[in-house]
């Protein structure tokens, strides 16, 4: 098979915590503010559609109360994942802005559109203020089966090469430990890389992530260099890799987190039900409600002295 006929697959994660975000635009005076961000996320996206003809496109923004898609959204045909001819193409890209091919302009627009109305419904007043990651990738395996039933473009005993990129902002979360380890595992059984790229603290479970499915994980040590770090490290697939000089592997931290007090541990408890993980012994499992039969030594009956009668 020909390098053109060859179809790529690009799924960015995008996280879009609005607590970290609004943080990180009022503390920081270099102030990366999320606008920036989807800027370079934009041109990541528009670069690898024109590295081939072929090549596809999805972004996923990954939210404190909704995974939802940037691009392809809903204004294009359900019937095209790719919104290659849909019909709100012809209505908005009737002519080029600055010289720019259409098809990008429309997909800016687009992603534009969709992440400023994903704010403004955003009830800030929600007790969730962790981001849905393992929701999102999950979102991003699913799509992947769907593209692959849906494109016009694959031919016979023809599969798209996939691969997931995740620009993770804020923290961890402990509590969708066990959803993420299914996604990974899952995606490692589709082959698919998962890609990770940390803007502030390292992730554990993006580290595991990259390790077990073969993508890389790299902390921007510079965040308004995001883009240049984006172009050199995560446009080139898997096969162009071998043939660069990329950031060295980091040590990956294996270890878990408890569910209770979300610590990393060596050594713990597991739920043999739920198959969560506490630093402290419980009888009653706070994920599942299990009740644990615990066996006790055995005790040790007295031995009944015998009376000497005497003769």
């Amino acid at each position: 098979m020909s390098a053109d006929d060859e179809l790529s697959l690009l799924i960015i994660v995008l996280d879009t915590n609005p607590i970290w975000w609004g943080k990180r635009a009022l503390g920081e005076a270099e102030q990366f503010t999320l606008s920036k961000c989807i800027d370079a996320v934009m041109v990541l996206g528009n670069s690898h559609l024109l590295m081939n003809r072929t090549n596809k496109l999805a972004v996923i923004a990954s939210h404190t109360q909704e995974s939802r898609f940037l691009y392809p959204g809903k204004r294009w045909a359900a019937a095209d994942p790719f919104g290659e001819g849909g019909p709100s193409m012809e209505s908005n890209c009737s002519g080029s802005k600055d010289g720019k091919y259409e098809l990008l302009t429309a997909i800016n627009d687009a992603i534009a559109e969709e992440i400023k109305d994903l704010m403004t419904k955003t009830d800030m007043k929600g007790q969730q203020t962790e981001t849905l990651l393992a929701g999102s990738l999950a979102k991003a395996l699913c799509s992947n089966v769907d593209i692959n039933k849906m494109s016009k473009d694959l031919k016979a005993n023809q599969e798209i090469k996939s691969r997931i990129l995740v620009i993770k902002a804020a923290e961890d979360s402990a509590l969708q430990y066990m959803n993420f380890m299914n996604v990974i595992f899952a995606a490692q059984k589709q082959s698919i890389l998962i890609d990770a790229c940390v803007l502030d603290s390292d992730s554990g479970l993006l580290q595991q992530a990259c390790d077990i499915t073969g993508g890389i994980y790299l902390k921007v040590p510079h965040m308004p260099s995001l883009l240049q770090y984006l172009l050199w490290v995560f446009l080139p697939d898997q096969e162009q890799r071998s043939q660069l000089v990329l950031p060295p592997p980091v040590h990956v931290d294996y270890r878990a987190a408890c569910f209770c007090h979300r610590n990393l541990i060596e050594i713990g408890y597991v739920c043999s039900v739920c198959l969560s993980i506490f630093c402290n012994f419980s009888p009653i499992c706070s994920t599942c409600e299990t009740a644990f039969k615990i066996s006790l030594p055995p005790v040790m009956k007295a031995k009944k002295k015998k009376l000497k009668v005497a003769a």
